[in-house]
């Protein structure tokens, strides 16, 4: 596949929290760009925001998820979430947080909503998109536990060891904009096997957090270019593999066809929107 019809993939966004004005420059970057773009849930407000955004574009993939900083908030309904979990093509934003988190009473909820999302993904064979932060070998038990086969890994930054241990499930991990500063991602992007890869741009507040400025879709090609960098090939090439990588991790579910599609270059992703 050339240049001209390789299609990017953002494997982890909040589209959703993007500003209405700002909305249509971002839309119109991912249109312009080619980039597929997996927007991630918070909570259900976000979820249902994301689908609103992917009714005006073909470029966004609505996914839904309880992140663990919201995860005392839905500990207590987990039920009532069901509904929106078995609509979801894929699940995320998931996952535990025993960085940023320093409330250790909220612990018992995060691992509760996260497990709960984990048992359906095994028994429906859904993709997860996990944030793992201060807890990666729980999450990885985890995901032996409830037989979860596909995984995204957002932002990894733990112990070299687990994400190998992580890689040898098969689990894929996002490469984002901190691989032009943290010497620990740019050592994670040179030992991952290349099937492996993916990218993503956490936008907006990805690089809001590293360089004070708001993230947008064109922050993707040159992370892109620094991954294939520090990797020795040419950002073409690059390209392709991760087009490729997103392509195999879909595989043939039925739910994701028209991601496929798109990914493919031969349609858009309309199916999975209605």
């Amino acid at each position: 596949m050339g240049d001209a019809v390789t299609v990017l993939i953002d494997a982890h966004a909040h589209l959703d929290q993007y500003e209405d004005v700002v909305l249509p420059k971002v839309l119109e970057e991912l249109e312009a760009e080619r980039i597929l773009t997996v927007s991630v849930a918070v909570d259900p407000p976000s979820y249902a925001r994301a689908q609103e955004l992917a009714a005006r574009s073909r470029w966004v993939v609505p996914t839904f998820g309880v992140h663990p900083w919201r995860a005392p908030d839905y500990a207590g309904q987990l039920e009532a979430l069901q509904p929106l979990i078995d609509q979801s093509p894929m699940l995320g934003e998931l996952g535990l947080d025993y960085h940023w988190v320093e409330d250790r009473s909220a612990f018992p909820a995060q691992r509760a909503v996260l497990e709960h999302f984990l048992r359906a993904a095994g028994s429906q064979q859904k993709i997860v998109n996990l944030h793992t932060k201060g807890a990666e070998a729980e999450i990885l038990a985890l995901l032996r536990a409830h037989r979860v086969e596909r995984a995204i890994v957002h932002w990894y930054s733990g112990p070299l060891d687990v994400a190998a241990e992580l890689a040898d499930r098969g689990a894929y991990f996002t490469i984002g904009v901190e691989v032009h500063t943290s010497p620990l991602v740019q050592e994670l992007a040179r030992r991952l096997p290349e099937r492996l890869l993916l990218t993503e741009t956490d936008n907006p507040s990805g690089v809001e957090w590293l360089a004070g400025e708001l993230g947008m879709p064109h922050h993707l090609p040159p992370v892109i270019a620094e991954l294939a960098r520090l990797r020795g090939v040419e950002p073409e090439e690059l390209k392709e593999t991760v087009r490729a990588n997103f392509r195999r991790l879909l595989a043939d579910d039925p739910r994701l066809a028209g991601v496929a599609a798109l990914v493919d270059g031969a349609g858009s992703a309309a199916s999975l929107h209605q």
